[in-house]
């Protein structure tokens, strides 16, 4: 017996699907497409091949923030860590432990343009890291950390783990409280430790969650923006020493409206993010296999 055809399912989808075409399938094909042109959202695209590809390849700027990029990867296994230690202190059943959840919860759920304002103020020459510094003799002049050669991205890197260590923590207590009490019962009557109990039980049990959070922090990491664009005004640090790659496809194309050049460092973006990705779901399920 044959199925009759419905429609009923399809115009429920159809919204779903206009609003995916229009702002995903659509800017997604159509950032491809410029990056292979020259285009100032004035005059009208014009084809120029692998030219931006070739101009790219050959601009410093290019480097400094794929290097930054790639470099800012390092808050990720950071984070990891410090989320997966609050995530084990926060899951017992003590009294105010809510209070201590929500407290490392506040970062998350405060403005990024507000945090990154205060940290931005903190850091400045005459901010509360100088001053603090200085009396106590820890150092001897102020610095601008928020515009050195060398100081400004570690500065946004901090403010990236403080402002994403909450989050994730709450991930990983939600992976805690999967794994069954009776496991941790067994494994304290075997004899094991607290630290055992949490070596061999809670962190092979949170390998699926380590998992997902090392690639949506990376991921994240890689296309960092807020941080950078809050923390240095609008600047980049002195002689762009923190510029990543998604501060410099804003440079590009919204101060110097080289939009077809900006789509295709955005590809590139793409490309890296992809095998990032890949890349973490590789090794973990070596780790399963082993």
């Amino acid at each position: 017996m044959s199925r009759r055809f419905s429609p009923t399912p399809y115009l429920f989808l159809a919204p779903a699907l206009v609003l995916t075409a229009l702002f995903v399938f659509y800017p997604f094909f159509r950032v491809i497409y410029l990056g292979f042109t020259e285009y100032d959202i004035i005059t009208d695209p014009k084809w120029v091949g692998l030219g931006n590809f070739v101009k790219m390849f050959g601009e410093d700027n290019f480097y400094i923030s794929l290097k930054n990029s790639l470099l800012y990867l390092i808050v990720t296994p950071i984070i990891i860590v410090l989320a997966v230690s609050l995530a084990l202190v926060v899951n017992r059943n003590l009294v105010g432990i809510s209070f201590f959840r929500a407290l490392y919860y506040i970062p998350v759920i405060t403005g990024s343009i507000a945090v990154g304002t205060m940290w931005r103020w903190m850091f400045a020459s005459d901010g509360l890291v100088n001053s603090t510094m200085l009396s106590l003799g820890l150092a001897t002049e102020a610095v601008d950390y928020t515009y050195h050669e060398w100081l400004t991205l570690p500065v946004c890197m901090l403010l990236t783990v403080w402002t994403g260590v909450g989050y994730y923590m709450v991930v990983f207590v939600a992976g805690l409280q999967s794994i069954s009490n009776e496991v941790y019962e067994a494994a304290l009557i075997d004899g094991c430790n607290n630290f055992q109990k949490h070596w061999y039980i809670s962190l092979p049990g949170l390998r699926p969650v380590i998992t997902f959070v090392a690639i949506i922090s990376s991921s994240a990491a890689i296309k960092v923006f807020n941080e950078i664009y809050v923390v240095t005004g609008d600047r980049g640090g002195l002689l762009n020493s923190a510029y990543t790659m998604v501060f410099y496809i804003y440079k590009e194309a919204f101060n110097l409206s080289h939009f077809g050049y900006a789509s295709a460092v955005a590809i590139v973006l793409l490309i890296i993010t992809l095998t990032l990705s890949i890349l973490n779901l590789r090794i973990s399920e070596r780790g399963q296999e082993a």
